[in-house]
């Protein structure tokens, strides 16, 4: 069984989905300021293939974002914020 999983990982017939892993990060957004802030950036981040989820942490001014690392990564989901009007970055 292994050297066929070798056999087609060599030859390119694994898919790339059998190695993403769920990631998730936390994104400091300091222009959420208004209860329908979160509603907005909610909405478009969930639009962007590859994220599952989001949590909205509106007293901390945060977002904590699951993701496929796969189809997107930290980089594409912030653009997505500041594309909307609020730059964020991660939490470390």
């Amino acid at each position: 069984m292994k050297r066929m999983f070798a056999v087609m990982l060599c030859a390119g017939l694994v898919p790339a989905a059998m190695w993403a892993a769920p990631k998730s990060i936390t994104l400091d957004v300091p222009g959420m300021t208004c209860p329908a802030c979160p509603i907005t950036i909610k909405k478009t981040l969930l639009k962007q293939p590859g994220v599952t989820s989001v949590a909205v942490r509106y007293q901390k001014k945060e977002l904590v974002v699951a993701f496929d690392d796969a189809k997107t990564n930290a980089s594409a989901i912030m653009k997505s914020t500041a594309s909307i009007g609020f730059p964020s970055t991660v939490v470390r």
